[in-house]
């Protein structure tokens, strides 16, 4: 009797939190348009800087050398630019897609930065929409699937200790 209760509560809370995910990912969704849409700026204003004088976005970064001020802030460049092709190409695959495709293309939902800052601005509901119903009955379902095997397999452990050698 315990361990269905156990496995019920797990259940319950697997589902609220699997339920999150339709919020949270349009969270974070807003969120990295955001910084693709700030990054684009940063890099579009090099570019314009590089082609004013005549130069490619490469042939600007290799001459950005000398000083140790002038090496950081081509190490700076690099990255942002780095960071605006990754985000943008996260964006695209996850533009224009519901909460399923979404979970889908979850691998699209890993910067760290932007994660953090959804998180911080996130806040738990539960609406009744299709989509947080069905992710929460697979949250129920996987979450109590996995007490009910932990458990077992925990009742097994017990059973043979207490069985007399």
């Amino acid at each position: 009797m315990i361990f269905r209760a156990i496995t019920l509560a797990v259940g319950l809370a697997g589902a609220f939190g699997a339920a999150q995910f339709p919020a949270y990912s349009q969270q974070y969704m807003q969120r990295l348009g955001g910084a693709v849409d700030a990054l684009h700026q940063v890099v579009a204003d090099f570019d314009a800087s590089a082609a004013a004088v005549g130069l490619t976005r490469q042939e600007a970064l290799a001459q950005m050398r000398g000083t140790a001020f002038v090496e950081r802030r081509r190490a700076d460049m690099t990255r942002a630019i780095g960071r605006y092709d990754a985000l943008r190409a996260d964006l695209l695959a996850l533009q224009g897609h519901g909460p399923f495709m979404r979970a889908y293309h979850a691998s699209h939902l890993t910067d760290g930065e932007i994660a953090k800052r959804a998180w911080q601005a996130f806040q738990p509901a539960l609406p009744l929409t299709f989509a947080t119903a069905l992710f929460a009955g697979v949250g129920f379902l996987l979450s109590a699937s996995g007490a009910s095997l932990f458990l077992a397999a925990l009742r097994g452990l017990l059973r043979r200790k207490s069985l007399p050698a």
